[in-house]
């Protein structure tokens, strides 16, 4: 049975009210033309046990490493088995047995990732679903977790409610949080909870909610709730720049100048200095994509390719027509060994490059780099 349709006509959470009623086996597809994203979405006897979107803000290898649940060294281990010795596990089964994770944690971070795909798919209001049933043995093999559908409708409607809460202080992920000026009527020590000092502890004046949710490895909800908290107590003051006092101009000349500095210390391969001009670049204008397009290439520059398609695919959500992001997030999916996914990047610069004399000059290169990608998925090599 296939069931399919516009969510104007059929609201997301309606849809999966329907499959987890009915108890349905299969793959939901939903797309968003309006974001440049799609989701998938498998469910086995009406619970959901696999999810992946487009974005994919959270890699599982950059979100453990990031979280300090594996080492740089463990990461390279198992995509080394993956890659060169033809592992068809997934990452996160290697980790486990090479005895750098244990079950339960993959359990818990594989949980964490497809709750945040759910989550992000049910607040999409336009775009199209389609679901088709399969048997058991078509869905994922490895599937580690079994989430009942019920459950993440009523998470994702509380969510709803707290933002509609939240959002008077924290209206988008572009906020900035800093520490509150302290006050001298104040006596006694902070009692705080263990996320909200880690949360504390990430606090610089230049990192948004955003970042900071992409640096712990945590979704967006959980960071504004927490934040939210926070300046509730005094703790934190909580900044916009898109509303500081500070003229529209003399932010677009701060930023060329931060960006410009970048270049060079990046053209220099002083690559931590240019980081950090980055990012502060990134606090003055946070959702511009040229910013997060050069933080890609440093990042990549400095062999961090999970980060670099990280900040690529940001920069190609803010901006799906920046044609030099889609070149150079071919190059940082090749560098993680997803060669298909990197054709397909070049294949959409090659359709947008033609609009820019600088990134035909590119062709040469790009093309071989492709047709070396193509030959490589062939091979059988896993991502």
């Amino acid at each position: 049975m296939a069931i399919e349709g516009p969510l104007r006509e059929l609201g997301i959470h309606d849809v999966f009210q329907l499959l987890d009623l009915s108890r349905k086996t299969g793959v939901l597809r939903v797309t968003s033309e309006l974001r440049h994203n799609a989701g998938t979405i498998s469910f086995e006897g009406g619970a959901i046990i696999f999810a992946e979107i487009r974005s994919n803000p959270h890699p599982l290898g950059a979100l453990l490493l990031r979280t300090g649940k594996i080492t740089e060294a463990d990461l390279e281990r198992a995509r080394d088995m993956q890659e060169r010795q033809g592992d068809g596990r997934r990452l996160g089964e290697i980790l486990v047995s090479l005895g750098a994770l244990t079950p339960r944690e993959l359990e818990r971070q594989v949980r964490f990732q497809i709750e945040e795909v759910v989550f992000e798919v049910m607040s999409w209001r336009e775009g199209y679903f389609s679901f088709s049933e399969v048997t058991p043995t078509e869905l994922p093999p490895d599937a580690v977790v079994r989430i009942p559908t019920e459950a993440l409708l009523m998470e994702g409607a509380r969510r709803i409610d707290e933002w509609s809460r939240i959002e008077g202080r924290i209206p988008h992920l572009g906020v900035v949080p800093m520490l509150a000026p302290p006050q001298e009527a104040s006596e006694g020590e902070l009692d705080l909870l263990p996320p909200e000092w880690e949360m504390l502890a990430m606090i610089n004046g230049v990192r948004d909610v955003r970042a900071i949710a992409s640096e712990l490895g945590r979704s967006d909800f959980e960071v504004a709730k927490t934040l939210f908290g926070l300046e509730s107590a005094g703790v934190i003051v909580l900044a916009d720049p898109g509303t500081t006092k500070r003229e529209r101009t003399t932010l677009a000349a701060d930023l060329a100048e931060l960006v410009a500095r970048a270049e060079d210390a990046l053209a220099r391969r002083d690559l931590e200095e240019a980081r950090g001009v980055a990012e502060q670049a990134a606090g003055v204008h946070p959702h511009d994509p040229a910013v997060h397009l050069l933080l890609g290439r440093i990042a990549l520059a400095a062999g961090r390719s999970a980060d670099a398609v990280e900040e690529l695919r940001r920069a190609l959500r803010l901006d799906p027509l920046a044609v030099a992001a889609h070149r150079v997030l071919g190059y940082a999916l090749a560098a993680t060994g997803r060669f298909g996914e990197a054709v397909e990047q070049w294949d959409q610069w090659e359709r947008l490059a033609a609009r820019s004399e600088t990134e035909l000059a590119q062709l040469d290169e790009v093309r071989r780099a492709k047709a070396a990608a193509q030959t490589l998925a062939g091979t059988g090599t896993h991502a």
